[in-house]
């Protein structure tokens, strides 16, 4: 899923400075799930910033509404009988949502509530760890369905880098060597010579730096 982390409130007030009436839109997605994005978010959001409007002198009216998804636009277009009479619009889903929102209603103006960070999953309660990096070309069947990309600090194809010790990446004690990980697990499944594959330069071309990417279900599109 998308794991996002709410932004400072002071980086929201600021954000909504010339504003005095404002709307909370919340997503039931990937946000809900991580604890950052859902009904309880929007409303502690709501109940900070109208107190930090009261100690700053700014009284500020604002309403909160939940969609189901911010990036699906069937959804996105239940909020229009929302926006009147709201000067601006924090988005509570991840960057997509409020893109989607701006898209779809030009005259209105959205703000980012939170901060989105990666593409990850639940190790334990209140902790989310990345796992992938959307590169477009999974291969991690080639690495015991662990990845190098996403989880190795400098996304190394080839075996540990001579940084590592006992199992800790160089570039945090907090980090464990995920090459460590792989070859252990080829070890235990006698699979070590998996690693001698020579394998090809990454095609990033599949990855981000080509550009905005899009996926086409030719089934589905009109």
């Amino acid at each position: 899923m998308i794991v996002a982390d709410p932004k400072p409130l002071q980086e929201i007030m600021g954000m909504v400075s010339a504003f005095s009436k404002i709307l909370i839109v919340g997503c039931k997605g990937c946000v809900t799930v991580c604890n950052v994005g859902g009904a309880k978010e929007v409303e502690v959001l709501r109940a900070a910033l109208m107190l930090a409007g009261e100690k700053e002198g700014r009284p500020l009216t604002i309403d909160t509404v939940m969609l189901e998804r911010q990036c699906d636009k069937e959804y996105v277009e239940l909020l229009k009988d929302k926006l009147d009479g709201h000067d601006g619009v924090l988005s509570m889903a991840c960057g997509v949502g409020p893109q989607f929102l701006s898209e779809a209603y030009p005259e209105q103006r959205f703000f980012p509530a939170v901060n989105t960070t990666f593409y990850g999953g639940a190790v334990s309660h209140g902790i989310w760890e990345e796992r992938c990096a959307g590169c477009g070309t999974c291969i991690i069947h080639h690495f015991e369905g662990l990845c190098p990309i996403a989880r190795c600090a400098k996304s190394i194809l080839h075996g540990p880098c001579g940084g590592s010790s006992e199992g800790v990446c160089e570039v945090s004690k907090e980090t464990v060597c995920i090459w460590d990980a792989i070859v252990k697990k080829k070890m235990a499944e006698g699979r070590l010579d998996d690693l001698l594959t020579i394998h090809d330069p990454r095609d990033w071309r599949t990855s981000r730096d080509g550009g905005p990417r899009r996926s086409i279900r030719e089934t589905l599109a009109d």
